[in-house]
């Protein structure tokens, strides 16, 4: 009887302690559940080990699993404006995402806000800028949420779609031959722009189409690349121009121009009225990332 008790104690120890460690890691949902669609506050990882990013969940009514989408925010080299910066949320969008089933994290990346720690993607002055190591460096850290979101009960492991804003944008074309992501938006993709606050002046241009073609290397996702006919960061003509690098070396990608949007286009994710300009373009690569069983 005694060896019996030992053995169910044991047992008992062995399956609590995987969910003790999860409880001491201290990640995940951290308050209840608000408005507008289930937005609660997260914790999630990065890939400093000491690093909690502050990240918003939205999602759909009920249990799920939900395919996930990842927002992945713009960033800048300024690291007081980095330090200043206020959560990102992109309710608009995360808005469109959910009524459309999907549930949405938008995690902010280390150097930012009220996440802190070291900035990972530092690209370097126009002498040495490095974009592909920075690409890279953002693409690890949308990997590191997005991977912990996965192994959550409502959320589906695979069929990933990412979104990115600017360097956020930079940073998911560096995830397109991951082999869980299954589509890529990006809006005005791309590091170095609006270069000492010129407009339409990009910092070290070819070294920026370099590196998209080296994104384009092995990639396997699909890519929506979206631009504002006003963006000063990243012209049109500039941005098929990274979107043709990507595709000569090997990459899928949708290039669109959107309509001018207010006074800087750059901005078009972050509004309810650029949302509506972008939502043709949105639906279609929502469409064509969705599981042949749930197409609309």
């Amino acid at each position: 009887m005694r060896a019996l008790s030992s053995l169910i104690f044991l047992t008992v120890l062995t399956v609590a302690a995987p969910q003790a460690a999860s409880a001491q890691a201290g990640f995940g949902a951290i308050g209840s559940e608000g408005k507008p669609d289930r937005m609660q506050q997260w914790l999630v990882p990065t890939p400093l080990p000491d690093n909690k990013s502050h990240a918003l969940l939205f999602r759909p009514a009920g249990n799920g699993p939900f395919q996930l989408v990842v927002i992945a925010h713009a960033t800048t080299q300024n690291a007081l404006r980095r330090a200043q910066m206020p959560q990102p949320e992109y309710r608009a969008l995360a808005r469109f995402l959910v009524a459309r089933g999907f549930a949405v994290l938008v995690p902010e990346r280390p150097g930012h806000g009220a996440t802190g720690g070291k900035y990972l993607e530092d690209q370097g002055g126009c002498d040495d800028a490095n974009y592909a190591r920075s690409g890279r460096a953002t693409a690890d850290e949308i990997a590191s949420a997005m991977n912990f979101m996965r192994r959550q009960a409502s959320i589906k492991p695979g069929g990933v779609i990412v979104v990115g804003h600017s360097g956020g944008g930079w940073g998911a074309l560096a995830l397109a031959a991951h082999p869980d992501v299954s589509a890529i938006i990006v809006f005005a993709a791309g590091r170095g722009g609006r270069a000492d606050d010129v407009p339409n002046q990009v910092c070290a241009p070819q070294t920026l189409k370099a590196a998209a073609a080296e994104f384009g290397k092995g990639a396997k996702a699909s890519v929506t690349w979206l631009i504002a006919a006003n963006d000063s960061y990243f012209a049109p003509a500039f941005s098929r121009q990274l979107a043709e690098a990507f595709r000569s070396a090997g990459g899928k990608v949708d290039f669109k121009t959107l309509p001018a949007h207010g006074g800087e286009g750059h901005w078009l994710p972050e509004t309810e009225s650029g949302v509506k300009l972008a939502a043709p373009e949105l639906e279609r690569a929502l469409n064509f990332a969705r599981p042949a069983a749930s197409r609309r």
